[in-house]
């Protein structure tokens, strides 16, 4: 590991940390290492002080406020601990040094493995291109707020909302009214999470539809994981040796991605993410493509872009969700990025049934990489025809057949409708 765009080594914490942090915040965020460089690895005393110093400096010492756009957090390396502060890519920048102002002295930009100052030029760009249209500048359609259920959730992980939480958790817009923020977070507003569910693959038989919401987005979130609780039911495979229990979607991914799906949500189109359940996959829909000035493959790496950082910061404070940028690589530990389809104004997360390929809890099943190829394929359209398989794979249309032939002597795979049907994978 070395220091380049995204990472940056310290052998102690020093006075020019919120000038790291600032360049991170205004490029495409990035990771401080506090106690490495690249060779070498340096015992830090007193570290549990060292990290209250680091969240009162970016907490205290940066403009606009960060507070969801970075996380701290203790890692070991040659049984030394040291200390990672997680920064995003904000939205709302220029971010700079507040003593210094929104200046060439306060603005600072990641080139390369440096922090650079910014000049006037860049500053009054990034400025007037700053959104204003953000949750916390959008009044609550209500003032009539309350927020007895978040005060509940807060009590149960040992934190006390006192008098001034209204101002600490950014609830106001910049004349004293309920922001959107609020709105989503309090006791009663008109935001609903839909969970629907068919019967076969389209969406002509709509056997169940359930909405989840007109409540505090916390408590709307968890209904929806309590629900993919009982949806994400095991299923049994026999085999010659033992009785393999699988769930429908695998448990971490799943529960990754229903967070993400709220949390990252474009909220100011009114249009609230929705579930739908279908005898072969589940899709998650959310408002809002990729953050602007991100790459797919900066948002597979887990480089975080929070659209809503306030409402992160408040699933952080509820353990809702772990550090920053871990939510996609945990999917695509099970999933492919296929996976995910990017619109121009919508994100949707498909997972079909059957539980990531590679093989089942119990034990690995031996797949070949044309196999998996297959099953990738497969797994994207279960319609997908066997001479489609071959001209996609660049291989002959027999090869296909043996392959699919192979997987179904496995159990993996089976044709459900004969020649018009689709295919469904069994794991």
């Amino acid at each position: 590991m070395i220091e380049s765009e995204n990472i940056e080594f310290k052998s102690k914490l020093t006075d020019d940390l919120e000038k790291e942090v600032v360049a991170f915040l205004n490029s495409k965020g990035g990771i401080i290492y506090i106690g490495r460089d690249e060779n070498n690895i340096f015992e830090l005393d007193n570290i549990d002080e060292i990290q209250l110093k680091i969240k009162d400096k970016l907490k205290h010492n940066i403009s606009p406020s960060i507070l969801g756009l970075f996380d701290i957090v203790l890692e070991s390396f040659l049984n030394k601990k040291i200390i990672k502060i997680i920064v995003a890519s904000g939205n709302e920048k220029p971010y700079y040094i507040k003593k210094r102002g929104m200046s060439e002295k306060g603005c600072f930009v990641r080139i390369g493995s440096s922090s650079e100052p910014m000049n006037n030029q860049m500053i009054e760009e990034l400025f007037s291109k700053r959104v204003r249209t953000s949750l916390k500048n959008i009044p609550s359609p209500r003032q009539d707020l309350t927020f007895e259920q978040l005060d509940i959730y807060y009590k149960y992980k040992g934190f006390k909302l006192n008098k001034n939480f209204i101002k600490s958790l950014e609830f106001l817009t910049n004349d004293g009214k309920y922001n959107y923020i609020a709105y989503l977070c309090a006791d009663e507003n008109g935001n609903s999470i839909k969970v629907a569910k068919y019967q076969g693959i389209d969406r002509i038989n709509l056997i169940e539809n359930n909405e989840y919401g007109y409540c505090s987005i916390i408590k709307a979130t968890k209904a929806v994981l309590d629900k993919f609780e009982i949806e994400n039911t095991t299923f049994a495979q026999i085999t010659p040796k033992e009785r393999l229990e699988v769930n429908l979607w695998d448990k971490v991914a799943l529960r990754e991605a229903i967070i993400n799906a709220i949390i990252h949500n474009d909220y100011t189109n009114e249009i609230p993410p929705k579930f739908e359940i279908f005898d072969d996959r589940l899709e998650i829909t959310s408002a809002g493509s990729i953050p602007c000035g991100m790459s797919k493959e900066e948002l597979f790496s887990g480089v975080s872009n929070p659209r809503n950082r306030e409402i992160m910061r408040i699933f952080k404070d509820l353990a809702m969700v772990e550090q920053l940028g871990s939510g996609i690589p945990r999917i695509l530990k099970n999933y492919s990025k296929k996976s995910f389809i990017f619109m121009s104004n919508f994100t949707r997360m498909v997972f079909y049934k059957g539980g990531p390929i590679g093989g089942p809890i119990g034990g690995p099943i031996n797949l070949t990489d044309r196999q998996k190829d297959i099953l990738d394929l497969i797994n994207q359209n279960p319609k997908i025809s066997r001479r489609k398989i071959a001209e996609i794979l660049n291989i002959n249309p027999s090869a296909v057949l043996k392959h699919i032939e192979n997987l179904k002597q496995k159990g993996i795979l089976k044709r459900v409708d004969g020649t018009r049907g689709y295919w469904e994978i069994k794991l």
